[in-house]
């Protein structure tokens, strides 16, 4: 392929979201609309990447910069255009080579193969291209006029004639440039229209005018889903969930009941890896062969090794990293903590900041205590430690391998290997004191 240049247009302010967010900042799948964009074109091999976006968009200035190390980005002060916005990029337009490709950072669907698609059609001979699609109802959208393989022209809905209205070929808004016209067309485009505005669309007629060649090449329409309104932006999110829960079981990962997992745009998950019901990954998390993720389970920026269980009812945020064939059960909480081969940490605990060794015990009803209100500090528990129920373990702190704490101990200094430490109240007795306590309550 050709040198590859994309401009992605981000400028919409999506007034209709109702959010104080630029719109391609809103989210599917734990990713910011316009990162699709960007990640689809780095994909398909582009040599430079711009964004035009709002003015005061500094949030999504540092979106781009994040996304695609280089990529440059042009402020479009008015909203005056498609063809307007994109020559907001003139700079990289000046220098361009091969294939300019605009994108929209509201259609997170779109594939490289579609931008590489729309790329070879330049490159074998069209001055534009245009992506078509076929949606389940035409209505609303701008209708392609074709000649053989030869686009005419695209005809608005509003401005279509009784027999254009009956085209299912519609516009899907991308748009393929050559290089060395692409300045000399978007510069032609006048706003000789209702709205006074500049659009892209009008490249396709110029450039008809000038004998040049436009292709069509068309797409599926789920790859053109635009999100203007909240309600989009759930069904966009429903799609995305479903094609990942499909991919998850067609590579090997049992689902109990698919239409309850979430995943995140980065989750990954190895062969025969099983998740229960109403089981939830934002972003950053991996998950080993074999591992089981019980019902009811949200987890975050954490790794879980082969053969680890987790749940039901357990929480992992960022930082937790499970052994293999570790458990961590019910209404446990794991934060910033590595926990080791074939340890247990089974219920109603907190592990932050911490080691857990290899094979060690954590009782139920647990907490490490690593926060004294302005820093955190670390509890190292050794392999093969065993941590009795309902123990505080205030850090900093280090247990040995291999050492015993009582059951209801408060835990403030190390704890040598294999030595058991006890610290609470020791238990004292009082025979029939009971029974007295209850007649002179009875007599008062």
């Amino acid at each position: 392929m050709s040198h590859l240049t994309t401009i992605i247009l981000a400028a919409g302010e999506g007034t209709r979201m109702r959010s104080a967010r630029p719109k391609v900042l809103h989210e599917i799948g734990g990713l910011p609309m316009l990162g699709f964009s960007i990640r689809a074109a780095h994909a398909a091999g582009a040599d430079t990447i711009a964004a035009v976006i709002g003015p005061g968009h500094d949030a999504v200035r540092a979106l781009v910069a994040a996304e695609h190390e280089g990529a440059e980005v042009f402020v479009q002060d008015e909203r005056r255009g498609t063809a307007h916005a994109v020559l907001q990029a003139r700079p990289v337009l000046e220098r361009a080579e091969g294939v300019v490709i605009v994108l929209f950072g509201d259609t997170p669907f779109v594939t490289a193969e579609t931008i590489d698609r729309l790329a070879r059609a330049v490159e074998e001979g069209a001055a534009v291209a245009v992506a078509g699609m076929r949606p389940p109802s035409p209505a609303g959208y701008g209708r392609l006029l074709t000649d053989g393989d030869r686009l005419v022209a695209i005809v608005e809905d509003r401005d279509a004639s009784e027999d254009e209205k009956r085209i299912g070929l519609c516009n899907g808004g991308l748009m393929a440039f050559d290089a060395k016209s692409v300045l000399a067309l978007l510069e032609a485009i006048g706003d000789d229209n209702a709205q006074g505005e500049f659009y892209l669309t009008e490249a396709v007629a110029l450039a008809n005018r000038q004998g040049l060649a436009v292709a069509t090449v068309e797409i599926g329409f789920d790859e053109v889903f635009g999100v203007n309104d909240r309600a989009q932006l759930a069904e966009a999110e429903t799609r995305f969930q479903e094609g990942r829960r499909r991919a998850a079981m067609l590579s090997g990962v049992t689902l109990m009941a698919p239409e309850t997992v979430f995943f995140s745009h980065d989750t990954r998950l190895g062969q025969d890896v099983t998740i229960e019901p109403n089981v939830f990954f934002a972003p950053g998390v991996e998950v080993a062969p074999g591992a089981t993720i019980r019902a009811f389970s949200h987890l975050e920026g954490a790794t879980v090794a082969e053969g680890a269980v987790i749940g039901p009812y357990a929480r992992l945020r960022p930082g937790a990293d499970i052994g293999r064939k570790a458990r961590v059960g019910n209404f446990c909480e794991v934060k910033k903590a590595e926990i080791g081969e074939g340890a247990k940490v089974n219920h109603l605990t907190y592990i932050g900041d911490a080691t857990i060794g290899a094979g060690a015990n954590i009782g139920a009803g647990t907490i490490t205590c690593n926060y004294d209100g302005f820093s955190k500090f670390r509890t190292n528990i050794g392999a093969g430690a065993f941590v009795g129920s309902n123990s505080s373990l205030v850090a900093p702190i280090s247990i040995g391998e291999g050492a015993y704490i009582g059951s209801g101990s408060v835990v403030t200094d190390d704890v040598a290997p294999d030595a058991l430490a006890v610290a609470r109240g020791r238990q004292v007795e009082k025979p029939g004191w009971a029974a007295a306590f209850r007649e002179r309550q009875k007599k008062k």
